[in-house]
């Protein structure tokens, strides 16, 4: 179980304490799923409070194509719904927090990024990490990137299958990863599978399950990360685009129509308040 954890106030990497704010924590909803007023040192706390305890917590760093995703599949909308902590990954996300909830946040809280913040958390606190997910080439080296990022690290990894489990080989993985003593298991499954993975896995797995999906490919350096500034005005999108065109261009054709169509239907209905 997860609830009742004691998270605190926030902290930041060198120690210092933040500006609390009263709206951390608080869930704001975006055409039914449910993201959290945070930035990354809260996240990252309140992500390492379940890892250091070995207890079940489930993650997702949820941008626009998850977030559509669950909108037009009421199964995986109900299993986004289970999940934990769910950040606002894309800017448009963050900007319809801003506006349809005056979550006042600075800055999105994007899964490869906060994956480095909570790999070096607990690899500083001596926290074992897991990795789960993408091929064998990927994780062996991001497994290695990590260890030269954070000597000491101790990281261990299960590639991707690239079908479904049967349950066998499900109780299996979770018996590896609990056995192994993980706090912090990564999943890089890719949208929604790896948020399917980590919802269906609450309660069963001993730690905090992040689905980070690219956080794989950009910490292994299989891919590289788009400019700041087209990630600063939400053009990330345009540049994964032009990265893999054949698999990506009805992604981003069909989904980000979609959310600029049900972001307009709920700004009308907050200003008919």
């Amino acid at each position: 179980m997860t609830m009742g954890l004691n998270v605190g106030p926030p902290v930041s990497r060198s120690g210092a304490l933040r500006p609390a704010s009263d709206r951390y924590g608080e869930k704001v909803d975006i055409f039914g799923v449910d993201y959290t007023i945070t930035d990354y040192v809260d996240a990252t706390e309140r992500i390492m409070v379940a890892a250091r305890q070995n207890q079940s917590y489930a993650v997702s760093a949820l941008a626009v194509h998850g977030l559509m995703e669950a909108v037009n599949d009421t199964s995986f909308m109900a299993q986004v719904r289970t999940i934990d902590l769910i950040t606002p990954d894309g800017q448009p996300v963050r900007w319809a927090m801003n506006a349809l909830h005056q979550a006042n946040l600075d800055e999105r809280v994007y899964g490869p990024d906060l994956t480095w913040y909570v790999i070096e958390a607990a690899a500083k606190e001596g926290i074992k990490i897991f990795l789960f997910g993408s091929t064998e080439e990927t994780c062996d080296a991001f497994a290695s990137a990590i260890r030269k990022r954070c000597p000491g690290a101790v990281v261990d990894y299960q590639s991707d299958r690239f079908r479904e489990p049967t349950p066998e080989e499900d109780q299996a993985d979770i018996d590896r990863i609990n056995e192994f003593g993980a706090g912090v298991v990564l999943v890089g499954r890719g949208c929604p599978r790896q948020e399917k993975w980590v919802a269906d896995h609450r309660g069963k797995v001993n730690g905090a399950m992040l689905a980070v999906g690219a956080a794989f490919d950009y910490g292994a350096g299989s891919l590289e990360p788009p400019p700041a500034w087209m990630q600063r005005y939400g053009l990330q999108w345009l540049y994964r685009l032009k990265q893999e065109p054949g698999r990506l261009w009805k992604r981003y054709l069909f989904t980000n129509s979609q959310f600029v169509f049900n972001f307009g239907k709920a700004f009308v209905k907050t200003r008919g308040r």
